[in-house]
């Protein structure tokens, strides 16, 4: 697909249509990748996105307690220095 470069501002950019935009799932910001010769644009991937929400309301609620104590009656932690 070929698109023409635009200017915007001091600075140039391109425009891509909606139906990649919607097909590879691209929001507010995407990642360049420079490779031989060939500039590679990719959606920005956030795996963890809301995790930090998601564990403050687990902590709320009390369902960040360990369900089995890190160190049981018959361990030594000596041992393990």
């Amino acid at each position: 697909m070929e698109v023409s470069v635009i200017k915007i501002g001091n600075s140039k950019g391109i425009r891509l249509p909606k139906s990649l935009l919607e097909r590879y799932n691209i929001k507010d910001s995407v990642e360049l990748v420079f490779e031989k010769e060939q500039i590679v644009v990719r959606p920005v991937s956030n795996p963890r996105k809301g995790w930090e929400d998601a564990f403050r309301e687990m902590h709320q609620s009390g369902d960040d307690r360990l369900l089995i104590d890190d160190v049981f009656d018959d361990e030594i932690p000596e041992e393990w220095s």
